[in-house]
């Protein structure tokens, strides 16, 4: 069954465009031209890929990606202007897990959709034997990529919880930001270490009772990360 993907901007000749060339490599494509249309395709189905454009009536996709965290963690690319960094920072604040600028070429994007594709299938498969990991009042359950505080179950996602597995999985080992992003990410992620920044940043205030002071994922200074065993 081909992979469902959902494309959102209010310009149709860029969803036409997108939704010919997907469909010709076998996906499923659906397509919103506004924000309020976008969260509700995505509360109707699962989607493999959300393309989330930044500029959007009704609501922008910023909102679109903020509210579909609070039900989902189906992977989100969004699409920003050109050179804008604070729209790319702002989309990982938000949750999203990559960011292609505008005008793109569709190649990367086909690029882009396949490498989370193909992440998403390894982390499958690398996670098909139950696995459940314990430090103090933190469960994370490897194969079903849930992690739990107290028994209350915490909405990470993929790349929050990819980057807490990786550090939990070796207590105690100092990554540096650079380490974090190539492993995490990949060394072909045109983003930069601020990526690492937010998502650790973002991961703290879900994880940690307080941020400031955290109990799990500690910064060792001028180095790295690391999570404390």
């Amino acid at each position: 069954m081909g992979k469902k993907v959902l494309v959102v901007d209010d310009e149709k000749i860029i969803v036409k465009g997108l939704r010919f060339t997907l469909e010709q490599d076998g996906m499923e494509v659906d397509c919103a031209y506004d924000g309020e249309e976008a969260v509700e395709a995505a509360k109707q189905k699962e989607y493999d890929i959300v393309l989330l454009d930044v500029m959007l009536p009704k609501l922008s996709g910023f909102d679109v990606c903020q509210q579909i965290r609070e039900f989902s963690n189906m992977p989100i690319i969004m699409l920003t202007a050109k050179g804008d960094d604070m729209d790319k920072i702002l989309g990982l604040e938000y949750g999203a897990d990559d960011y292609i600028t505008k005008p793109f070429n569709i190649l990367e994007v086909k690029a882009r959709i396949k490498a989370i594709m193909r992440r998403n299938a390894r982390n499958a498969a690398e996670n098909e034997a139950s696995k459940v990991i314990t430090y103090g009042d933190m469960k994370m359950d490897i194969e079903s990529r849930r992690v739990f505080i107290a028994d209350h179950e915490i909405n990470l996602t993929a790349k929050e919880f990819d980057v807490l597995e990786l550090l939990i999985l070796n207590p105690n080992k100092v990554y540096s930001r650079e380490n974090l992003l190539n492993i995490v990410w990949g060394y072909d992620y045109p983003g930069d270490v601020r990526t690492v920044d937010v998502h650790i940043r973002r991961l703290r205030e879900k994880i940690e009772e307080n941020p400031s002071e955290p109990k799990y994922v500690h910064t060792k200074w001028g180095v790295g990360y690391y999570f404390k065993n």
